[in-house]
């Protein structure tokens, strides 16, 4: 690597797929206050709640993401137009 190209913070990073459970090793100026240990060594830890181990499009799987109940809103919403 070139000397003095790259973010003070460049390091390598945990991601963690809420979703599915898996880990990624990447290198990231990600800033977090989490550490987390991957294959025996010690990291920086950051989660994510989706990336391509549980993404529909990679996954080929059809479910529903919802973290901000977003679909109980919309299912609310309809609800109450269908009454008027």
């Amino acid at each position: 690597m070139k000397k003095d190209i790259h973010p003070e913070n460049y390091r390598e990073v945990i991601f963690v797929d809420n979703a599915s459970g898996e880990k990624f090793l990447l290198w990231s100026t990600v800033e977090t206050d989490e550490k987390g240990e991957f294959e025996g060594k010690e990291y920086p830890l950051y989660t994510v709640e989706i990336s391509s181990a549980s993404h529909p499009v990679y996954t080929g799987e059809k479910r529903t993401i919802d973290t901000a109940g977003r679909v109980e809103k919309f299912r609310a919403r309809q609800q109450a137009a269908n009454k008027n």
